[in-house]
Parts: C-alpha cells; sequence; structure tokens
C-alpha cells in the first residue's frame, strides 16, 4: 500500500472554484491530515508562494510583508498562530485582492481563532479537509446531496474499508499499510498535538494533563460524555475539564454532537457524545465503526455547509428511557436522514424504530460492518427504510 497512487482530495475542486472567483479560502482541519500536501500542489499547479509561519525565515518576511509581487496565489500556512492574522489578511485582500489569489491554511479551526481585529466577512470561504474518506480511496463519482439516499455508486472495496477501520485515515498511517506503524503515529500524535499546538495557541500550563485527558477519551469514543467523571479522573475543576475539551476541539481533534428531539417524546436535552477525527483511537472494533461513520456524516454535514452553502447539522436522538438512534441529518433545519450503525446485518434496530415512529425523517439506513442482505424494511410512515453495507454507504458519501 506504501506504493499506490496520490489519493485525489475531494475538498481541491471547490477550493479552485472559490479562488476563481476572487475569494480568500481558508483551509482548515486536525494536523497531519494532508492539508500541507494539498496547499503545496495548487501553488505548484497554479503558479504561487508557499509560506509557512512554523519557518523562521517566511516568519520574518511575513511580518515584514515582503511577498513576491509576481506571484499569483500566496499561500499562508499555520497564520493563525500570529496574534493579529485577521488585520493582516483583510487589509492584504483590500490592496491585493483583484491581483493576488490568497490561500490559508492551518491546523485549527480558522473561524474560531479571530483573535482581535476586524471581520472578514464576505472576504473568504470557508472549508475543511478531513481524513481521507471511503469514497475518496475508492475514487467513486461525487453524488449530489440530493441523491446520496438513493446510494447509485457501487460498493467501495470491503478491503479498503477493513484497512481503515484498524489503520484510520490519516494520510501517514493509512498510506504505511501498517497496523504497528499505524500505533507507533497515534502514539506520537496526542503528544505533537498537545506540545506543538496547545501551548502554543491556548497557553496552558497543565499540558502533562491535557495531554492524559486525550488519552482516556479513547475510552469513551461514541459514548455521552460525562465531564463530572473526567474532572474526578485529573482531579481539577468542572470548568477546567470544559475548557480543555473546548481546546480539543477547536484544534480538530474531537467532535463533540448533540441531542435531538422535542420535550413531547421525553428526549435527552443536554448529553453530548464525543468522537474523534482519528476514529481508529477508539478502543473496541463497534466503537471504532461507530466513530468512522460519524467522521463520515461529519464530513457529509461540512460539505453542505462549505460548498452546498445549506444548513446542517449532525445529531443523535436519545430518550431518558434509554431508545437511542445513532445519527441524525438535519438540513436546513430538518430531519433529513437517520444512521444506525452496527457490525452486522440484523434485524431492525428497536432505537431506530422507534425515532421514526415518532420524528418524520424521510430516509432511514442501517448501516453494517460485515456486508449482509441489503434489504428494504416495510415503510414506517413516509419513511424509506433500508439495510445496507458499509462499503456501499459510504461510496456514495463526498
Amino acid at each position: 500500500m506504501g506504493n499506490r497512487e496520490p489519493i485525489p482530495r475531494r475538498a481541491v475542486a471547490p477550493m479552485l472554484r472559490d479562488l476563481d472567483r476572487k475569494k480568500m479560502v481558508f483551509l482548515s482541519g486536525p494536523r497531519q491530515c494532508g492539508k500541507t500536501t494539498v496547499v503545496r500542489r495548487i501553488v505548484a499547479d497554479r503558479g504561487g508562494e508557499y509560506l509557512s509561519w512554523d519557518d523562521p525565515a517566511a516568519r520574518r518576511r511575513l511580518q515584514r510583508t515582503e511577498l513576491n509581487p509576481d506571484s499569483p496565489l500566496w499561500a499562508f500556512d499555520e497564520l493563525h498562530k500570529f496574534r493579529r492574522w485577521r488585520n493582516y489578511l483583510k487589509g492584504l485582500f483590500d490592496l491585493h485582492g483583484t491581483a493576488h489569489e490568497i490561500l490559508v491554511t492551518g491546523s485549527a479551526r480558522l473561524d474560531l481563532y479571530g483573535r482581535g481585529g476586524d471581520s472578514l466577512q464576505g472576504r473568504y470561504y470557508p472549508h475543511r479537509l478531513h481524513p481521507f474518506t471511503a469514497s475518496e480511496i475508492g475514487n467513486r463519482p461525487l453524488v449530489p446531496v440530493d441523491q446520496i439516499p438513493a446510494l447509485p455508486n457501487s460498493p467501495g472495496a470491503v478491503a479498503d474499508l477493513e484497512t481503515m477501520l484498524v489503520l484510520g485515515g490519516f494520510p501517514e498511517p493509512f498510506l504505511a499499510g501498517s497496523e504497528k506503524e499505524g500505533r507507533r503515529w497515534r502514539l506520537a500524535y496526542g503528544a505533537r498535538l498537545v506540545e506543538e499546538e496547545v501551548r502554543v495557541l491556548e497557553q496552558v500550563k497543565e499540558i502533562e494533563r491535557v495531554e492524559f485527558l486525550f488519552d482516556r477519551l479513547d475510552s469513551v469514543a461514541g459514548s455521552c460524555l460525562s465531564i463530572n467523571s473526567l474532572r474526578e479522573d485529573l482531579e481539577v475543576a468542572f470548568e477546567t475539564v470544559r475548557k480543555w475539551l473546548a481546546i480539543l476541539e477547536k484544534l480538530c481533534a474531537i467532535f463533540r454532537i448533540s441531542p435531538f428531539g422535542p420535550p413531547r417524546i421525553k428526549a435527552v436535552k443536554k448529553e453530548q457524545k464525543l468522537y474523534f477525527w482519528d476514529w481508529a483511537r477508539a478502543e473496541s472494533e463497534g466503537a471504532r465503526f461507530e466513530n468512522l461513520l460519524a467522521m463520515h456524516l461529519l464530513r457529509l454535514v461540512h460539505w453542505c455547509q462549505d460548498v452546498e452553502g445549506e444548513k446542517a447539522e449532525l445529531q443523535y436522538f436519545r430518550t431518558r428511557m434509554g431508545h437511542e438512534l445513532d445519527f441524525l441529518i438535519l438540513r436546513r433545519g430538518r430531519p433529513w436522514m437517520a444512521v444506525e450503525a452496527k457490525l452486522s446485518d440484523e434485524p431492525l434496530a428497536p432505537g431506530l424504530r422507534y425515532a421514526l415512529e415518532r420524528i418524520a425523517i424521510p430516509w432511514a439506513f442501517q448501516v453494517s460492518l460485515r456486508p449482509g442482505r441489503e434489504k428494504r424494511f416495510p415503510d414506517i410512515g413516509k419513511t424509506c427504510v433500508r439495510a445496507v453495507s458499509a462499503a456501499r454507504f459510504l461510496a456514495n458519501l463526498p
């Protein structure tokens, strides 16, 4: 696998369209998910220069605004580590935005690192790069969002899906093709994330405890998060743990999804479920598969937001009596697709049935990791309910 061809990234085409529209493009995402590789290829193809804030020589040039006036594209990496980066970009765009394309990337959610300065509203479009998705790895045709429930693409390679489950979707461990190398990469990743990102961006003093918290989360992926339990383990205040979790979320190490449900069906309202951007961190096979599915659905939601300009959200459903549906995607504020994760082909999950009997959702899928007999269950209300393999389902997501 180490010698395979480069995997095309689906985010590139919409980024190029936005650069052509004379907007700045902000590309964010977790560290080591391939952002620098993507940006360098764009620079090479379109002509331009690449400057990273982490390079001392480039940093001095950036601070002095010594940019190549003949370069059609200026690409800035990790610029959010500069305290006045938003004002810096605003001035640069207002002066040179018609003559130069501007591409900015960073290992964090750039929309949340708005330290001081004027708004950049209307001057840029955000894009997010995710770990490899199954459809990228399988080089599947892009399916328009409205056509996704029809699942027009054929299933991807099951072998690749099994590899993704074990190695994750980050380029280095996936392309290495070795479970041992994946474990080594994963052990070092948390330490580098805390040392090189949290320390620089957040100025947290108790770095060791933040790293311990990140490691502690491996066992709670896919579960409702108890900050009180984490607080007791770490022997720190509730607000401290909440702050540290928010930092890990801003740095695209974790993400959380909130519950959905009207009060009349006694849905829980506050308990969030936690997942990793690197789903291979989850301890059990079931948790890894649910996390893999969550990451792909989050990618779909981000695609709706970044490319389609559409309001979308990933949630889950759970009642106080314990009925649970793993995932619910909302489009334009309304339920659109329900997804339940299963390791093998099984009868319709009771939690999925319970939710569909009470919430109007056009599409519902019970997605199994192990290939089984794909079938259509009897409709529940006006909902089309299908059992599908993960390989087929994921092949149709962006």
